[in-house]
Protein backbone atom coordinates (compact mmCIF):
# COMPACT_ATOMS: atom_id res chain seq x y z
CA UNK A 1 0.00 0.00 0.00
CA UNK A 2 1.36 3.07 -1.05
CA UNK A 3 0.66 6.29 0.60
CA UNK A 4 0.41 10.53 -0.81
CA UNK A 5 0.78 10.82 -4.24
CA UNK A 6 2.02 7.46 -5.31
CA UNK A 7 0.11 4.35 -6.58
CA UNK A 8 -0.46 1.08 -4.95
CA UNK A 9 2.72 -1.18 -5.81
CA UNK A 10 5.39 1.68 -5.88
CA UNK A 11 7.12 0.36 -3.18
CA UNK A 12 7.35 -3.28 -4.60
CA UNK A 13 8.20 -1.97 -8.21
CA UNK A 14 11.30 -0.18 -6.59
CA UNK A 15 12.50 -3.17 -4.62
CA UNK A 16 11.90 -4.73 -8.37
CA UNK A 17 14.42 -2.21 -9.95
CA UNK A 18 16.69 -2.39 -7.20
CA UNK A 19 16.91 -6.29 -7.83
CA UNK A 20 16.73 -5.89 -11.19
CA UNK A 21 19.96 -3.50 -11.37
CA UNK A 22 21.88 -5.70 -8.75
CA UNK A 23 21.77 -8.73 -11.03
CA UNK A 24 22.30 -6.87 -14.10
CA UNK A 25 25.51 -5.54 -12.60
CA UNK A 26 26.51 -9.26 -11.29
CA UNK A 27 26.08 -10.43 -14.82
CA UNK A 28 28.27 -7.76 -16.35
CA UNK A 29 31.36 -8.98 -13.92
CA UNK A 30 30.77 -12.46 -14.76
CA UNK A 31 34.21 -13.65 -16.75
CA UNK A 32 33.78 -14.11 -20.15
CA UNK A 33 35.90 -15.57 -23.12
CA UNK A 34 39.29 -17.45 -22.97
CA UNK A 35 40.74 -17.99 -19.73
CA UNK A 36 43.94 -16.85 -18.79
CA UNK A 37 46.48 -19.13 -17.42
CA UNK A 38 47.63 -17.45 -14.72
CA UNK A 39 46.21 -14.35 -12.89
CA UNK A 40 46.56 -10.85 -14.37
CA UNK A 41 47.06 -8.87 -10.96
CA UNK A 42 49.59 -11.34 -9.30
CA UNK A 43 50.44 -14.38 -12.10
CA UNK A 44 50.12 -16.75 -9.93
CA UNK A 45 48.98 -20.05 -12.18
CA UNK A 46 44.87 -20.37 -11.68
CA UNK A 47 44.24 -24.23 -11.01
CA UNK A 48 42.46 -26.13 -14.28
CA UNK A 49 39.24 -26.77 -11.74
CA UNK A 50 38.64 -22.93 -11.92
CA UNK A 51 39.18 -22.31 -15.22
CA UNK A 52 36.93 -24.84 -16.29
CA UNK A 53 34.27 -24.05 -13.60
CA UNK A 54 34.20 -20.19 -14.71
CA UNK A 55 35.21 -19.52 -18.26
CA UNK A 56 37.00 -16.43 -18.83
CA UNK A 57 38.29 -16.23 -15.37
CA UNK A 58 41.13 -13.56 -15.32
CA UNK A 59 42.53 -13.76 -11.76
CA UNK A 60 43.08 -16.10 -8.94
CA UNK A 61 40.47 -16.57 -6.05
CA UNK A 62 42.39 -14.58 -3.48
CA UNK A 63 42.80 -11.54 -6.14
CA UNK A 64 39.26 -11.92 -7.12
CA UNK A 65 37.81 -12.05 -3.43
CA UNK A 66 39.74 -8.88 -2.92
CA UNK A 67 38.07 -7.57 -6.18
CA UNK A 68 34.84 -8.55 -4.84
CA UNK A 69 34.96 -6.40 -1.99
CA UNK A 70 35.70 -3.06 -3.72
CA UNK A 71 32.66 -3.46 -5.47
CA UNK A 72 30.02 -0.03 -5.24
CA UNK A 73 27.00 -0.42 -5.29
CA UNK A 74 24.57 1.84 -6.87
CA UNK A 75 23.31 4.80 -5.02
CA UNK A 76 20.31 5.46 -6.89
CA UNK A 77 17.79 7.10 -4.59
CA UNK A 78 14.34 5.67 -5.57
CA UNK A 79 12.64 6.44 -2.19
CA UNK A 80 10.13 9.52 -2.98
CA UNK A 81 10.32 10.51 0.93
CA UNK A 82 12.69 14.60 1.19
CA UNK A 83 14.01 12.47 4.13
CA UNK A 84 16.04 9.99 2.06
CA UNK A 85 16.72 12.60 -0.85
CA UNK A 86 18.39 14.63 1.50
CA UNK A 87 21.19 12.19 2.73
Amino acid sequence: MAGGWTRDGAVQDQIDDTVSDAVRAARLRLPAGESEPFCLECGEPIPERRRTALPGVKTCVVCQSARDQRVAHSTINRRGSKDSQLR
